[in-house]
């Protein structure tokens, strides 16, 4: 299995850490975002990364440089050029992930004890194209989802805006997408011809045709560290 980090944001809701460097070398306990977030895929037993950069490009791929990491392959997907978005990244570092099998994407700026091999299982046995680690919590932006699991739309909380086919259904869950999923290669080859585009639009666009589904796992288990004041929490979730 492979594993793509999208690590190419320009970290705005972490200033004024990210005026001098890019979000995923932002330190916890001593060690850059990037760092935890390789080492928790590399216990599941990942072995073969991708990480997508631009903001301060540079200074992560002297990171990578200047840290090696043993039994394990680290890719860069180089946007220095031009910031792609989550859909527009994938589809850059298309050719490095390609293969037979499920690929893992994961936010650089998350942290999580989420179940990743039981995340796996339901993927595999569910036939789902994309499953989606959300959970039931505050966010401005939600996922729905049908009573079957499968995603049908989109929402935005504070506007009320949404989007999807929602006419006819009648039972719908809104989750909070928590920057983790799993997806079949078959994704790579329904990606459009833009150049940048969102990963949630690619989804939006394709759920009425494709099941992409919810894994639903424990609020707890789940600590977005985009912004300042969430750092000082993380610290104590890693100690949990």
């Amino acid at each position: 299995m492979k594993a793509m980090i999208f690590a190419a944001g320009l970290g705005t809701r972490l200033r004024p850490y990210t005026e001098r460097l890019p979000k995923a070398l932002v330190e916890i306990a001593g060690v850059p975002m990037l760092e935890h977030v390789i080492q928790q895929l590399k216990s599941f037993g990942i072995r073969d990364f991708t990480v997508n950069v631009h903001h301060f490009s540079e200074q992560i791929i002297h990171y990578l440089d200047t840290h090696p990491h043993k039994d394990i392959t680290i890719h860069i997907s180089d946007e220095s050029d031009k910031l792609l978005d989550t859909g527009g990244g994938l589809k850059k570092a298309a050719t490095l992930l390609s293969g037979n099998n499920p690929i893992l994407l994961h936010n650089v700026d998350v942290l999580s004890k989420i179940p990743i091999q039981s995340m796996l299982i339901e993927h595999a046995t569910s036939g789902a194209l994309v499953t989606l680690a959300v959970s039931k919590r505050d966010s401005s932006r939600k996922l729905l989802f049908g009573n079957d699991g499968r995603m049908v739309g989109w929402k935005n909380t504070k506007t009320g805006e949404t989007r999807g086919n929602l006419t006819k259904i009648k039972d719908i869950t809104e989750f909070a997408f928590s920057g983790i999923h799993i997806i079949e290669p078959m994704l790579l080859k329904l990606l459009p011809s833009a150049d940048v585009f969102s990963i949630i639009d690619l989804y939006i666009s394709h759920c009425s045709k494709y099941p992409i589904r919810a894994f639903e796992h424990n609020p707890d288990d789940f600590l977005d560290i985009g912004k300042p004041d969430q750092l000082v929490k993380a610290d104590k979730f890693l100690r949990q």
